[in-house]
């Protein structure tokens, strides 16, 4: 794909502290004049630079190791995509749907993904940098041994999402609900759990050293807590 100019999109907005804890620098996009994309599904190792995909049908598209740098995905459909190790940066993901995604091992930096509909998408062992969720619905988002940095989880619904062995440093789930989430073998620093709108956790509370909770939350979780210390608690 041809190159196209970029404007500069880096967060400018340092990693802060509310209520003393760290707040996740969210991404800032901004895409230049983009080329819309006049091919079919995608190329193993495909290089895209500065590309829309409007409506696109990826649905068994196979590109493990591609690159999208500036793209805007819109609308696209994504089922049984195959995108390990695929890399998107500065990018934004709109409205995309689909069930089993492969992005096993992929990295996300700078990205903004806006009211997805998906399911079962492999994200383990994946980098994700300055992302942003917004809006949609996840179901069965495997993260394990992934690491997250500075992402922020908003207005978002989470079902049954796997953290297990993830490495989660400044992450805000603000407004969002949280179904039966494991956090197993989960390693924490400065995540932000205030103001998650439902807070579910079916494994790993235990785990939650170096996360924040609300006085409400902790009161929801304390038998679960009690039951890792082995405390009864009894009328």
């Amino acid at each position: 794909m041809g190159g196209m100019a970029r404007t500069g999109n880096r967060s400018s907005r340092a990693a802060g502290a509310r209520d003393g804890v760290a707040v996740a620098r969210r991404p800032e996009v901004r895409l230049p004049s983009l080329v819309a994309y006049d091919g079919e599904g995608l190329e193993p190792d495909g290089d895209y630079d500065g590309v829309r995909f409007e409506e696109t049908d990826l649905a068994d598209a196979s590109g493990p190791g591609s690159r999208f740098l500036d793209c805007e995905l819109r609308g696209c459909a994504l089922d049984r995509a195959e995108l390990v190790r695929a890399r998107f940066i500065d990018s934004v993901l709109s409205g995309v749907r689909g069930v089993g995604t492969d992005l096993a091992e992929a990295s996300l930096r700078d990205v903004e993904v806006l009211d997805a509909r998906l399911g079962g998408v492999q994200l383990h062992g994946a980098v994700l940098e300055r992302v942003l969720v917004r809006g949609g619905k996840i179901d069965y988002l495997n993260l394990r041994k992934a690491r997250l940095k500075d992402v922020v989880f908003e207005g978002c619904v989470l079902s049954e999402p796997d953290f297990g062995e993830a490495r989660l440093v400044r992450v805000e789930f603000r407004d969002c609900v949280l179904k039966r989430a494991d956090f197993s073998a989960v390693r924490m620093e400065s995540v932000d759990l205030r103001t998650a709108a439902e807070l579910d956790i079916a494994r790993g509370v235990e785990r939650l050293a170096g996360a924040v909770i609300s006085p409400s939350q902790l009161m929801e979780l304390a038998p679960a807590f009690a039951a890792q210390i082995g405390v009864r608690v009894e009328a």
